[in-house]
Protein backbone atom coordinates (compact mmCIF):
# COMPACT_ATOMS: atom_id res chain seq x y z
CA UNK A 1 0.00 0.00 0.00
CA UNK A 2 1.52 3.30 -1.08
CA UNK A 3 0.61 6.22 1.20
CA UNK A 4 1.28 9.79 0.05
CA UNK A 5 1.48 12.35 2.86
CA UNK A 6 1.27 16.07 2.01
CA UNK A 7 2.56 18.51 4.64
CA UNK A 8 0.54 21.73 4.68
CA UNK A 9 2.59 24.82 5.46
CA UNK A 10 1.30 26.68 8.49
CA UNK A 11 2.01 30.39 8.92
CA UNK A 12 3.91 30.03 12.17
CA UNK A 13 7.09 32.03 11.50
CA UNK A 14 7.73 35.76 11.94
CA UNK A 15 9.58 37.71 9.22
CA UNK A 16 13.20 38.47 10.13
CA UNK A 17 15.19 41.56 9.15
CA UNK A 18 18.89 41.25 8.36
CA UNK A 19 19.50 44.56 10.17
CA UNK A 20 16.74 45.30 12.73
CA UNK A 21 18.59 48.48 13.79
CA UNK A 22 20.38 50.72 11.35
CA UNK A 23 21.98 54.19 11.31
CA UNK A 24 22.49 56.25 8.17
CA UNK A 25 24.19 59.64 7.68
CA UNK A 26 22.62 61.48 4.75
CA UNK A 27 24.26 64.65 3.31
CA UNK A 28 21.96 67.64 3.07
CA UNK A 29 22.61 68.03 -0.66
CA UNK A 30 21.59 64.45 -1.54
CA UNK A 31 19.63 64.45 -4.80
CA UNK A 32 15.93 63.67 -4.80
CA UNK A 33 15.26 60.02 -5.81
CA UNK A 34 18.72 58.95 -4.63
CA UNK A 35 18.81 55.53 -2.92
CA UNK A 36 19.35 55.85 0.83
CA UNK A 37 19.28 52.17 1.83
CA UNK A 38 19.56 49.32 -0.70
CA UNK A 39 16.86 46.69 -1.03
CA UNK A 40 19.10 43.83 0.10
CA UNK A 41 19.81 45.62 3.40
CA UNK A 42 16.14 46.21 4.17
CA UNK A 43 14.54 43.01 2.91
CA UNK A 44 13.12 40.60 5.48
CA UNK A 45 13.07 36.81 5.17
CA UNK A 46 10.29 34.45 6.16
CA UNK A 47 10.82 30.73 6.88
CA UNK A 48 7.28 30.10 5.62
CA UNK A 49 8.34 31.53 2.24
CA UNK A 50 5.46 33.99 2.37
CA UNK A 51 5.41 37.18 0.29
CA UNK A 52 6.46 40.09 2.52
CA UNK A 53 4.52 43.36 2.57
CA UNK A 54 6.35 46.51 3.71
CA UNK A 55 5.30 49.85 5.19
CA UNK A 56 7.55 52.78 6.16
CA UNK A 57 6.60 55.26 8.88
CA UNK A 58 8.35 57.99 10.86
CA UNK A 59 8.24 58.83 14.56
CA UNK A 60 9.36 62.47 14.16
CA UNK A 61 6.59 64.95 13.23
CA UNK A 62 7.36 67.08 10.18
CA UNK A 63 9.63 64.52 8.51
CA UNK A 64 6.94 62.30 6.97
CA UNK A 65 7.40 63.31 3.33
CA UNK A 66 11.18 63.01 2.97
CA UNK A 67 11.82 59.27 2.79
CA UNK A 68 9.85 56.50 1.06
CA UNK A 69 10.17 52.91 -0.16
CA UNK A 70 9.90 51.82 -3.79
CA UNK A 71 6.78 49.68 -3.29
CA UNK A 72 4.74 47.54 -0.94
CA UNK A 73 6.89 44.53 -1.86
CA UNK A 74 10.11 46.47 -2.43
CA UNK A 75 11.62 48.04 0.72
CA UNK A 76 14.42 49.92 -1.07
CA UNK A 77 14.39 53.37 0.54
CA UNK A 78 14.96 56.59 -1.39
CA UNK A 79 14.80 60.37 -0.86
CA UNK A 80 11.59 61.85 -2.26
CA UNK A 81 11.96 65.47 -1.02
CA UNK A 82 15.00 67.79 -0.84
CA UNK A 83 16.57 68.00 2.62
CA UNK A 84 17.14 71.19 4.62
CA UNK A 85 19.48 71.06 7.60
CA UNK A 86 17.75 74.10 9.11
CA UNK A 87 14.41 72.26 9.25
CA UNK A 88 15.54 69.03 10.88
CA UNK A 89 18.79 67.29 11.68
CA UNK A 90 17.64 63.76 12.43
CA UNK A 91 14.63 61.49 12.18
CA UNK A 92 13.68 57.93 13.12
CA UNK A 93 11.99 55.66 10.59
CA UNK A 94 10.23 52.38 11.32
CA UNK A 95 9.92 49.77 8.56
CA UNK A 96 7.21 47.13 9.04
CA UNK A 97 7.41 43.69 7.39
CA UNK A 98 4.18 41.64 7.37
CA UNK A 99 3.51 38.20 5.92
CA UNK A 100 -0.03 39.23 4.98
CA UNK A 101 -1.34 42.44 3.37
CA UNK A 102 -2.53 45.23 5.62
CA UNK A 103 -6.17 44.62 6.48
CA UNK A 104 -6.03 40.86 5.97
CA UNK A 105 -8.17 38.78 8.32
CA UNK A 106 -5.68 35.91 8.25
CA UNK A 107 -3.15 35.37 10.99
CA UNK A 108 -0.41 37.94 10.39
CA UNK A 109 3.11 38.12 11.76
CA UNK A 110 4.94 41.43 11.81
CA UNK A 111 8.59 42.44 12.24
CA UNK A 112 10.03 45.96 12.51
CA UNK A 113 13.34 47.54 11.66
CA UNK A 114 14.37 50.92 13.09
CA UNK A 115 16.40 53.28 10.90
CA UNK A 116 18.05 56.34 12.47
CA UNK A 117 18.71 59.06 9.89
CA UNK A 118 21.20 61.85 10.66
CA UNK A 119 21.33 64.82 8.27
CA UNK A 120 24.85 66.07 7.55
CA UNK A 121 25.05 69.78 6.73
CA UNK A 122 26.39 70.45 3.23
CA UNK A 123 28.01 73.51 1.66
CA UNK A 124 24.76 74.98 0.37
CA UNK A 125 24.81 78.73 1.06
CA UNK A 126 27.12 81.57 -0.02
CA UNK A 127 28.72 83.82 2.63
CA UNK A 128 26.59 86.38 4.50
CA UNK A 129 27.91 89.86 5.27
CA UNK A 130 27.00 90.96 8.80
CA UNK A 131 24.87 92.49 10.09
CA UNK A 132 22.08 91.14 7.91
CA UNK A 133 18.31 90.72 8.07
CA UNK A 134 16.36 87.56 7.27
CA UNK A 135 13.77 87.96 4.51
CA UNK A 136 11.96 84.63 4.87
CA UNK A 137 10.49 82.58 7.68
CA UNK A 138 12.95 79.67 7.47
CA UNK A 139 16.00 81.98 7.86
CA UNK A 140 17.62 80.63 4.71
CA UNK A 141 18.33 84.05 3.13
CA UNK A 142 19.90 86.99 4.98
CA UNK A 143 20.31 90.38 3.24
CA UNK A 144 23.04 92.74 4.43
CA UNK A 145 23.00 96.53 4.42
CA UNK A 146 25.71 98.57 2.63
CA UNK A 147 28.72 99.70 4.64
CA UNK A 148 29.57 103.41 4.84
CA UNK A 149 32.58 105.46 5.93
CA UNK A 150 34.43 108.69 5.21
CA UNK A 151 37.96 109.96 4.71
CA UNK A 152 39.53 113.41 4.78
CA UNK A 153 40.55 115.09 1.55
CA UNK A 154 44.32 114.90 0.83
CA UNK A 155 44.97 112.87 3.95
CA UNK A 156 45.95 109.20 4.10
CA UNK A 157 44.84 107.30 7.17
CA UNK A 158 47.30 104.67 8.42
CA UNK A 159 44.66 102.82 10.47
CA UNK A 160 41.78 100.64 9.21
CA UNK A 161 38.82 102.81 8.31
CA UNK A 162 35.87 102.92 10.69
CA UNK A 163 32.68 101.89 8.92
CA UNK A 164 29.00 101.81 9.74
CA UNK A 165 27.12 99.73 10.79
CA UNK A 166 30.35 97.90 11.58
CA UNK A 167 33.55 96.47 10.10
CA UNK A 168 33.43 94.41 6.91
CA UNK A 169 32.77 90.88 8.06
CA UNK A 170 31.19 87.79 6.47
CA UNK A 171 30.42 84.30 7.76
CA UNK A 172 29.71 80.91 6.25
CA UNK A 173 26.03 80.28 7.12
CA UNK A 174 26.68 76.54 6.83
CA UNK A 175 27.93 76.93 10.39
CA UNK A 176 28.99 73.34 11.06
CA UNK A 177 31.39 73.63 8.11
CA UNK A 178 32.48 77.23 8.74
CA UNK A 179 34.60 77.40 5.60
CA UNK A 180 37.37 80.02 5.43
CA UNK A 181 36.38 83.28 3.69
CA UNK A 182 38.64 85.79 1.91
CA UNK A 183 37.82 89.37 0.92
CA UNK A 184 38.64 91.43 -2.16
CA UNK A 185 37.68 94.72 -3.84
CA UNK A 186 36.12 93.90 -7.20
CA UNK A 187 34.90 97.35 -8.30
CA UNK A 188 34.68 101.08 -7.61
CA UNK A 189 38.36 101.75 -6.85
CA UNK A 190 39.79 102.74 -10.22
CA UNK A 191 42.40 105.02 -8.60
CA UNK A 192 43.62 102.27 -6.26
CA UNK A 193 43.09 104.48 -3.24
CA UNK A 194 42.03 101.61 -0.96
CA UNK A 195 43.29 98.19 0.07
CA UNK A 196 41.38 95.34 1.67
CA UNK A 197 42.99 92.75 3.90
CA UNK A 198 42.05 89.40 2.37
CA UNK A 199 41.86 87.64 5.74
CA UNK A 200 40.42 90.26 8.11
CA UNK A 201 38.35 92.48 5.80
CA UNK A 202 40.03 95.63 7.20
CA UNK A 203 39.79 98.51 4.72
CA UNK A 204 42.86 100.78 4.56
CA UNK A 205 44.24 103.49 2.29
CA UNK A 206 47.08 103.26 -0.23
CA UNK A 207 47.17 106.99 -0.82
CA UNK A 208 45.22 110.15 -0.09
CA UNK A 209 42.01 110.97 -1.94
CA UNK A 210 42.57 114.13 -4.00
CA UNK A 211 39.01 114.82 -5.13
CA UNK A 212 35.65 115.06 -3.43
CA UNK A 213 34.23 112.19 -5.49
CA UNK A 214 32.21 109.53 -3.70
CA UNK A 215 33.80 106.07 -3.78
CA UNK A 216 31.31 103.22 -4.14
CA UNK A 217 33.39 100.10 -3.64
CA UNK A 218 32.20 96.59 -4.43
CA UNK A 219 33.60 94.10 -1.94
CA UNK A 220 33.38 90.35 -2.45
CA UNK A 221 33.56 87.60 0.19
CA UNK A 222 34.54 84.23 -1.29
CA UNK A 223 34.87 80.76 0.22
CA UNK A 224 38.42 79.47 -0.18
CA UNK A 225 37.27 75.92 -0.89
CA UNK A 226 34.73 76.95 -3.54
CA UNK A 227 35.02 80.22 -5.48
CA UNK A 228 31.47 79.75 -6.73
CA UNK A 229 30.26 80.47 -3.19
CA UNK A 230 30.53 84.26 -2.87
CA UNK A 231 28.62 87.41 -1.96
CA UNK A 232 29.12 91.06 -2.93
CA UNK A 233 28.33 94.13 -0.82
CA UNK A 234 28.75 97.86 -1.48
CA UNK A 235 30.96 100.12 0.65
CA UNK A 236 30.30 103.86 0.30
CA UNK A 237 33.25 106.11 1.19
CA UNK A 238 32.66 109.88 1.32
CA UNK A 239 35.58 112.27 0.87
CA UNK A 240 35.21 115.38 3.05
CA UNK A 241 37.28 118.51 3.56
CA UNK A 242 39.25 118.29 6.77
CA UNK A 243 38.40 120.81 9.49
CA UNK A 244 41.52 122.89 10.26
CA UNK A 245 39.89 125.27 12.71
CA UNK A 246 37.82 124.79 15.83
CA UNK A 247 34.54 126.71 16.13
CA UNK A 248 34.71 129.90 18.25
CA UNK A 249 32.16 132.17 19.86
CA UNK A 250 32.03 135.74 18.63
CA UNK A 251 32.16 136.99 22.21
CA UNK A 252 33.77 135.48 25.28
CA UNK A 253 31.03 136.78 27.62
CA UNK A 254 27.30 137.18 27.02
CA UNK A 255 25.10 139.05 29.50
CA UNK A 256 21.35 138.67 29.68
CA UNK A 257 18.41 139.48 31.95
CA UNK A 258 15.20 137.62 32.83
CA UNK A 259 12.17 138.67 34.88
CA UNK A 260 10.91 136.77 37.89
CA UNK A 261 7.93 134.51 37.23
CA UNK A 262 8.42 134.01 33.48
CA UNK A 263 7.02 130.73 32.11
CA UNK A 264 9.37 128.10 30.62
CA UNK A 265 10.74 128.80 27.12
CA UNK A 266 10.49 132.57 27.59
CA UNK A 267 13.13 134.74 25.88
CA UNK A 268 16.26 135.88 27.68
CA UNK A 269 16.92 139.53 26.78
CA UNK A 270 20.19 141.39 26.35
CA UNK A 271 21.47 143.13 29.43
CA UNK A 272 20.68 146.82 29.02
CA UNK A 273 18.33 146.20 26.10
CA UNK A 274 15.06 144.67 27.37
CA UNK A 275 13.60 144.59 23.84
CA UNK A 276 16.41 142.61 22.22
CA UNK A 277 16.61 138.81 22.73
CA UNK A 278 20.00 137.52 23.76
CA UNK A 279 21.65 135.76 20.76
CA UNK A 280 24.71 133.55 21.19
CA UNK A 281 26.62 133.06 17.92
CA UNK A 282 29.66 131.02 16.89
CA UNK A 283 31.72 130.85 13.71
CA UNK A 284 34.15 128.47 12.04
CA UNK A 285 36.98 129.72 9.82
CA UNK A 286 36.66 126.53 7.74
CA UNK A 287 33.27 127.83 6.65
CA UNK A 288 33.63 131.64 6.47
CA UNK A 289 30.46 132.12 4.45
CA UNK A 290 28.17 130.29 6.87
Amino acid sequence: LEIIVTILNENDNVPVFKYPNMTKVVPEDTKVNAIIVAREDLSATDADLDIIFYELTTTVPGTEDYFAIKGVNNPEMYLQKALDYEKFKLTTLVLYARDRPVGSTDVTHTATATIEIFIEQADMKPPWFLPCAFINTDNSVCISSPYAGRVNMSEMSTEPLILEPGPIYAIDPDYTLNEKIVYSIVGGDTDKVFSLDADTGNLTMNKAATSSDLYLLQVMATQVNNIQKYSVVSVEIKVINKSDHAPRFESRIYNGTVSVGLPPRSFVFQAGNPSGPLVITAMDDDFPDV
